[in-house]
């Protein structure tokens, strides 16, 4: 069995944030559902264990912290053209509230006010 991950969370705008996650970070769109109320996009890496649930939804607004991350493992430098299309689709490169990840990597955040983390360090050396 290969466990599997969802990350839902709410978004203000579906458009801005497939904007990002899809030609910025370079995700793709594995599926998509609306109707008059309810707006949902999942996006990941097809062969990855995790995708990103994104729902849109008049009742329900994002509220992310500073803590609230999503740390990508890149087990080398970050590239900086990753980040100049990060930024160009609708991101923002900010100081960490944790030093570690300033010192470890680049945090970026989402048109919903969410933190994205691109580290250098592996997985295994967290």
């Amino acid at each position: 069995m290969t466990p599997m991950m969802r990350i839902a969370r709410p978004s203000t705008g579906l458009a801005a944030i497939e904007r990002f996650y899809v030609d910025g970070l370079g995700l793709s769109v594995l599926y998509r559902k609306s109707d008059d109320s309810h707006h949902l996009l999942m996006v990941g890496w097809p062969d990855a264990g995790w995708h990103l649930e994104l729902v849109e939804d008049p009742e329900v607004r994002p509220r992310p912290t500073e803590e609230d991350l999503l740390v990508i493992y890149l087990d080398g430098p970050v590239p900086a053209d990753l980040v100049e299309r990060l930024v160009s689709a609708g991101g923002h490169v900010v100081p960490s509230r944790n030093p570690y990840w300033d010192t470890w990597g680049v945090t970026i955040v989402d048109p919903d006010s969410y933190r994205l983390v691109l580290c250098t360090r592996s997985w295994s050396n967290k």
